[in-house]
């Protein structure tokens, strides 16, 4: 139907759980199930409220720095709803304590990171100078990497929006991921036109991409 092809993966998603039914695969099984349950798009749409999930967005906590980065004011006028993970309540409430045991964390600097510009823009290094202050604990240092500031182990690696992190670099590395629980990050060296397949790919799977970015598709990137 046509009102279907008009939405996105996440709102048809959206209209599956509402429904009860399963919500995997890709945009054209998402609409021949929601066909087969003979229900048409105004009545599915009274259990579940589509303007709701387009308005609503994540919390700052939970937006990669990247997903903003290339959003502009044509972008703003077209909003659609992000794609969210479906996580259990005992994951949910680990991702709480995450960001809260975050947010007592403090900076790790790299010595003498006030001294050489380079050295600000770095990441973490242990020092390792016989005679180095930061080393020795000396007053006014900033503190070091130490285990006491591990977070808690069952949510280890997973993207603040609950999603496992998934680096891909060619459209084929899309195949298999469960878009319930993975998105994906496209490679920095990911050059526009193969970038431009992912995205094309990762929509049709319904999989995020969480660095997104604007693509000016010009001749044969249209």
């Amino acid at each position: 139907m046509e009102e279907y092809e008009n939405m996105t993966v996440a709102e048809l998603k959206e209209l599956l759980r509402g429904a009860k039914l399963p919500v995997s695969g890709k945009k054209s099984e998402l609409i021949a199930r929601l066909i087969e349950s003979n229900d048409s798009p105004e009545e599915v749409a009274e259990e579940v409220d589509i303007e709701d999930v387009e308005m609503h967005e994540e919390d700052d906590d939970t937006f990669d720095d990247d997903d903003e980065e290339f959003f502009d004011e044509e972008w703003d006028q077209i909003h659609t709803a992000r794609q969210k993970p479906v996580l259990d309540d005992v994951t949910k409430a680990n991702l709480s304590i995450r960001a809260a045991q975050m947010k007592k964390q403090p900076k790790f600097r790299r010595q003498e990171w006030y001294r050489y510009y380079r050295l600000a823009r770095t990441g973490w290094r242990k020092p390792k100078g016989m005679q180095s202050k930061q080393r020795l604990n000396m007053k006014y240092r900033t503190p070091m990497v130490r285990v006491g500031y591990g977070k808690i182990a069952a949510v280890r690696g997973l993207h603040p929006s609950g999603f496992e992190d998934i680096l891909v670099n060619q459209p084929s590395d899309l195949d298999g991921l469960d878009p319930e629980r993975q998105a994906i990050r496209i490679g920095a060296g990911v050059g526009n036109r193969k970038r431009a397949h992912i995205h094309d790919r990762a929509d049709d799977l319904g999989l995020r991409v969480l660095n997104r970015r604007k693509i000016d598709r010009k001749g044969d990137l249209k």
